[in-house]
């Protein structure tokens, strides 16, 4: 990184190619390659697509973590350019499937987060995660939602208590509810939040699905640093994400006295 109070973040919005794990993964490298960046976030399950007709689809694209070839891929891509780089994908471990997170960088594989609020339509095809990790990035602390996550004010909570600098959010969604829900859970937590939202029109299982784009990054006051339109882009912006660290502290510090307060003086009589 630049400085201590510097960071170049982005993300990368693309047209996901329905099953063309190979081609879509080679499109980010040759991408990212001409760019200059700390931090970049990739869109919601940026190898395969969305739209699995079934379980069975789903785990044809499957992969281990971090023994599968996009992994290494990345962490190989990660090491060259000493940068870091989060974008969901399909994983295998034992008999479960999930849309998983992986965070990759100079140190090889960071981590990795399994999506835990699953729409309908997820719903038959993953399993849900159990764990809310904060992964440290040369002493920036990061958090990650993947899409409809983000619905969810606990989950973002939890993370800025536990100290979370920014918000990383790979998503796939048509609508642009999401964009103002997560600029919510940026203000609630006075911290940035990154949407890498893809483009594309992808056909599925009797319907088709039509992604907005307008990826974004938020700032720790709500305030939209910048926002994509509907056509393929990569945007990389300096930050400083120590800022308002000891102000969101305090008010993460302050909610969780009142929630205690709440439970304790306020239960069902």
């Amino acid at each position: 990184m630049r400085g201590e109070a510097s960071m170049k973040v982005g993300f990368y919005q693309f047209d996901v190619q329905y099953g063309e794990k190979e081609k879509n993964l080679q499109k980010v490298i040759d991408t990212l390659v001409k760019n200059d960046f700390d931090l970049i976030v990739l869109p919601e399950l940026f190898t395969t697509g969305y739209l699995f007709p079934s379980k069975e689809e789903a785990i044809s694209y499957g992969e281990l973590v971090p023994e599968g070839k996009t992994t290494k891929k990345l962490i190989e891509f990660a090491q060259e350019k000493k940068t870091y780089i989060i974008g969901s994908i399909v994983e295998l471990e034992d008999d479960g499937v999930y849309n998983t997170a992986i965070v990759v960088g100079p140190e090889g594989f960071v981590g990795k987060y399994r999506k835990i609020h699953l729409t309908n339509f997820e719903l038959p095809l993953f399993d849900r995660g159990n764990e809310v990790p904060i992964f440290d990035i040369e002493g920036v602390k990061i958090g990650i939602a993947i899409c409809f996550d983000c619905w969810f004010p606990e989950l973002c909570r939890d993370l800025a208590l536990r100290g979370a600098d920014i918000i990383c959010h790979p998503s796939n969604f048509g609508g642009t509810m999401s964009l103002d829900v997560i600029k919510v859970r940026a203000a609630e937590n006075v911290l940035y939040t990154i949407t890498a939202n893809r483009i594309g029109l992808e056909h599925g299982p009797g319907f088709d699905a039509e992604f907005c784009g307008h990826s974004q990054i938020i700032s720790p006051d709500s305030k939209v640093l910048y926002q994509e339109g509907n056509q393929e882009s990569i945007f990389i912006t300096e930050i400083d994400p120590y800022r308002s660290r000891e102000k969101r502290n305090i008010i993460c510090s302050n909610l969780y006295g009142e929630l205690e307060f709440y439970k304790s003086h306020c239960k069902e009589k």
